[in-house]
């Protein structure tokens, strides 16, 4: 489970961040090809806030899906997964989004 040392990771970087200050809440932007799984991040958010300045912090996580461009014909297509085929049929797709992985904004009091 990878999405432990993601949120580890997180805490320490909002910590350091807040420089002390009580944080109170936290926006992650999590695309949909990132192989993060947004519940697992939650779980594992919550058991490593505890003791930090982020412990008691509400976690929001904004999605975002997959967004590429069809080499082809230059069309977009959505992704929800890291492969799919555009309207035209072509495969070699250019992946423009979704693979996010970023703290938008944290609070602090």
């Amino acid at each position: 489970m990878h999405e432990l040392g993601i949120a580890q990771e997180i805490v320490a970087m909002v910590s350091e961040r807040a420089g002390g200050a009580r944080v109170t809440r936290v926006v992650l932007q999590v695309g949909k090809l990132s192989a993060v799984l947004p519940d697992a991040l939650r779980f594992c958010f919550d058991l490593c806030v505890e003791g930090t300045p982020v412990e008691g912090a509400g976690l929001d996580i904004i999605e975002t899906p997959g967004l590429a461009r069809c080499r082809a014909c230059e069309g977009e297509v959505i992704l929800d997964r890291p492969f799919g085929r555009c309207e035209c049929g072509g495969t070699d797709l250019e992946w423009l989004s979704g693979e996010e992985l970023k703290i938008k904004e944290f609070e602090v009091i």
